[in-house]
């Protein structure tokens, strides 16, 4: 491994590394509850029913978080097959108890490298709030798409959202938030655009949308 794939791999685990038992119990409240309102102005109920437009009966989630969204969207099916896939063991434990009655596949990998999966294809696969919390320029982040084409269904989309830092309107408080997200590692966004993310995403799919609220950018493609 040279030194350039070394700094990658260690802001890999960095973005991920902030999500332990103690702040992913503090997630739904902070983030969902009074972030997406009060800071990033994308109501988290506007996120939930971008969830429910795309979800599919086989699903594969990539970036798990808590597994808030798939506890409560409304699958097309009772039994929906669901394989969840992170870098961060503690937060593929804490959404696949969420969704126990669903019996998910659990993947453990890093999406900017080419993995496996034995589950698959799927109908849908969903990227909430992933790529800001990615390393490096969109231009890079955006390998994760070719990673995952592979993998979904003929007809099959890819949905998700991410908070960009250009080209949308944030308030102080806004900016403010990103810039510390960034120092820390967390985020990554500090040039995420919603005219790179749309020409990354047309770049690899026949078909795209975009809908921007406050500085959330809910895509969809095919």
């Amino acid at each position: 491994m040279n030194d350039q794939q070394e700094r990658a791999a260690a802001a890999v685990m960095a973005g991920q590394a902030v999500y332990t038992r103690r702040t992913l119990d503090l997630y739904d409240l902070v983030v969902l509850g009074l972030s997406n309102a009060l800071i990033w102005k994308c109501p988290t109920r506007r996120l939930l029913a971008h969830y429910n437009e795309y979800v599919a009966d086989t699903h594969l989630d990539v970036g798990v978080g808590t597994g808030w969204f798939l506890d409560h969207c409304r699958f097309p099916t009772d039994r929906p097959r669901i394989t969840l896939m992170d870098l961060n063991p503690v937060c593929l434990e804490r959404a696949s108890a969420r969704i126990e009655r669903y019996a998910p596949k659990v993947v453990r990998a890093n999406v900017l490298e080419p993995f496996e999966l034995e589950t698959g294809p799927f109908d849908s696969i969903g990227l909430n709030y992933l790529l800001h919390c990615l390393p490096g320029a969109l231009e890079r982040k955006a390998v994760v798409f070719d990673h995952l084409k592979p993998f979904l269904a003929p007809g099959g989309v890819v949905f998700g959202s991410t908070l960009l830092a250009e080209g949308v309107e944030r308030s102080g408080a806004a900016r403010a938030l990103m810039r510390f997200y960034n120092a820390k590692e967390i985020f990554s966004n500090q040039q995420d655009s919603i005219e790179g993310l749309r020409r990354e995403l047309a770049a690899r799919f026949e078909q795209v949308r975009m809908e921007i609220i406050g500085c959330a950018a809910l895509f969809s493609a095919r």
